[in-house]
């Protein structure tokens, strides 16, 4: 073998020792999604790819779900069991294994032909090499790299999203708990009143005006506790859902009521500045113009070289000398430039600097927006627990005493009951709106939240208001 193959060989023998350096982590990049769980939510990850893993994950979940489920014990519950979260765990692995395969030289070509001339039998070898592949591998390489990093991002942005959508569905869950308990406690009343009326009227001492009207609220009470019950089986069930929870898991307890407001609303003077700093979809937005222009500079510097192979060969016949050598054979640009190409790679390119750029626009008004929403349900439900429900109280004890010295009679009282229950019942709308507003402000510190107008009184709340008055 001559000198010049000897080089040749070795120069090939150095990059595949090369390319086969790139080899799979021990986390499968799922690290960085880890940490992010435990810098911005204070939460534990697991990815369970080993039936040793899944154990363990269960064995923590049954130590969650013997109590009662906290909002932060439902967020770590999903973060650990929630199947869909899993599922987007392996998006890692496929990554990964993209990224490995763009750091692995592609293998060589082996050719071999058998001529005949006469007598003369001629047998040709070859072999190939993917010039341009090993060229463009660092490149390709690179690129992988950035793409394996917007597929991090993803990750983490779901776990920020399952964890919003559960606190979300928590907050729900408990809320028509309460509604459900108090919407009983008007149905009671109404019971009552429509049955004192009913025996009144049996004895002549109420007409069928008053009789139809007590009935009237009697039904409505009946119509807000099925709407209630119904209120209270939705939201527990999308808790289930977001949990991962199925059979004898589903019989889980909650506490009675949702946490006390705050003391004070949370002041922030610089959320914007803030949410662009922590917002992942803002940085993979950036992440990703980035590499769309390092793509197109792949674009140019290959737009002439779209087929190059290097090969050796070996010709040998039986009636002459064995002819060696090498050959290389490229793409001509004759016809086709490439010029379409890079014009589109910079179209895309632009394309995405004006996405990045609206992606910045939505995240500022979305953070406004929520920090809005968060300030405005604080004072409504400040309200509703100052000045509401206390008001509501007095008015109850003054009639309490007006009914001892029988200034009122029992119906008045039992209208006001109700009408005090239905009070009640909007702070726990109004508290319950608020944690709302707090798991989507946070949600927009972080990444793109699920904005939804106030939800208001519940129908049990208004309609028993009514009936009070």
């Amino acid at each position: 073998m001559s000198a010049r193959s000897i080089r040749l060989a070795a120069s090939l023998a150095l990059a595949a020792l090369l390319a086969g350096c790139a080899s799979f982590s021990a986390d499968g990049g799922f690290g960085q999604v880890e940490q992010v769980a435990k810098d911005r939510l204070g939460k534990n990850l697991h990815w369970a790819r080993t039936e040793e893993q899944q154990s363990h994950i269960d064995q923590r979940v049954a130590e969650l779900l013997a109590r009662p489920l906290s909002a932060d014990d439902a967020v770590q519950l999903a973060l650990l069991n929630n199947r869909g979260l899993q599922a987007a765990f392996f998006e890692l692995g496929i990554g990964e294994a993209e990224l490995v395969q763009a750091g692995r030289l592609p293998n060589p070509g082996f050719s071999f032909g058998r001529l005949t001339r006469g007598d003369e039998v001629e047998l040709e070898r070859g072999l190939h090499f993917d010039l341009a592949a090993l060229v463009a591998m660092p490149m390709r390489r690179d690129a992988e790299s950035r793409r394996f990093a917007q597929t991090q991002g993803v990750a983490a942005a779901s776990v920020l999203a399952l964890a919003a959508d559960t606190r979300k569905a928590w907050v729900q869950a408990v809320a028509s708990e309460e509604t459900l308990r108090y919407t009983r406690q008007v149905m009671q009343a109404a019971e009552a009143g429509a049955e004192l009326a009913r025996r009144m009227a049996q004895v002549g001492n109420f007409n069928k005006l008053q009789q139809a009207r007590e009935q009237g609220f009697y039904a409505d009470a009946a119509l807000n506790l099925a709407r209630a019950q119904q209120a209270r089986l939705a939201a527990r069930e999308r808790l289930i859902r977001v949990l991962g929870l199925w059979g004898r898991q589903t019989q889980f307890a909650l506490p009675e009521r949702l946490p006390d407001l705050p003391p004070q609303p949370a002041d922030q003077p610089d959320i914007e500045r803030t949410a662009l700093a922590q917002r992942l979809d803002v940085q993979a937005a950036k992440l990703a113009t980035e590499q769309t222009a390092r793509n197109l500079g792949l674009t140019k510097t290959t737009r002439f070289i779209n087929v190059l192979e290097v090969g050796a060969v070996r010709n040998s016949s039986n009636e002459a000398p064995t002819q060696r050598g090498w050959e290389i054979s490229f793409e001509l640009p004759l016809f086709d430039w490439s010029g379409s190409r890079v014009a589109r790679a910079e179209s895309v390119y632009r394309q995405s600097l004006q996405r990045t750029a609206q992606t910045a626009i939505d995240a500022r008004s979305e953070v406004r927006e929520a920090y809005g929403a968060y300030r405005t349900a604080w004072d409504i439900a400040k309200h509703q627990r100052d000045e509401i429900v206390p008001l509501r109280q007095r008015i109850a004890e003054e009639n309490l005493l007006r009914y001892n010295g029988m200034l009122i009679g029992v119906f008045e009282l039992l209208a006001d009951a109700r009408a005090q229950i239905a009070g009640v019942n909007a702070s726990i709308d109004a508290l319950r709106d608020f944690w709302l507003a707090q798991a989507d402000l946070d949600m927009a510190m972080l990444g793109r939240p699920t904005l939804v107008p106030m939800a208001g009184p519940s129908p049990a709340s208004a309609d028993s208001g009514d009936a009070g008055h």
